[in-house]
């Protein structure tokens, strides 16, 4: 643990430089994907060069969206397979878009915070992050109102309800992937914006 006030940052100071809700913070540093411990007053103190890790993937992501006027789609899908067939599915649909593949909700999240995408297609059950709380930390974030979230997942209606449901406005389609019915919904979006 480091004993330097400079080698630590608080919860709400990291969530202001990772543009996300403290909640995800919490969540990030309770699934081990920021280093921290927490205080005798029970306080989380997180690691600065965990931060600045996280920071650098951040930039990253930044540095690859030119702020063009193209459609943004971030896909979240921890198969290898389907993110296969998303790549080659895209190529066919011939769209004006940025595609962005992220494995899990963790470096989903950490895309649509940067990217603000027209568009998010994610998978409900993924490791470090799950669907729920990646799509329940978007609806957090007043700036990605206007993203339409699609889930593309194998639990049933009731599985999904068991495990605390879904915003309403959040389009659900059971797998196998459903490439008609997305990109009707994509397309749509499309002619929306």
């Amino acid at each position: 643990m480091p004993n330097k006030e400079k080698d630590y940052l608080s919860t709400r100071e990291v969530a202001k430089l990772l543009n996300v809700a403290v909640s995800t913070i919490q969540s990030w540093t309770d699934n081990g994907l920021l280093r921290a411990w927490t205080t005798v007053g029970g306080h989380r103190r997180i690691e600065k060069s965990s931060v600045e890790k996280m920071l650098h993937k951040q930039q990253t992501v930044k540095n690859e969206n030119p702020h063009d006027k193209k459609l943004s789609i971030v896909v979240v899908e921890d198969n290898e397979q389907e993110l296969k067939i998303y790549e080659q599915q895209f190529e066919l649909w011939d769209m004006n878009a940025n595609f962005y593949i992220n494995k899990d909700g963790y470096s989903g999240l950490l895309t649509v915070g940067k990217i603000s995408p027209d568009i998010i297609i994610t998978d409900l059950l993924m490791p470090n992050m799950n669907g729920f709380e990646m799509i329940k930390a978007i609806k957090e974030n007043s700036d990605l109102k206007g993203s339409l979230i699609i889930v593309v997942s194998a639990l049933t209606d009731s599985e999904i309800r068991i495990r605390g449901g879904l915003p309403e406005d959040v389009i659900v389609f059971s797998k196998p992937l459903p490439f008609d019915k997305l990109e009707t919904a994509v397309r749509k979006q499309i002619d929306a914006a």
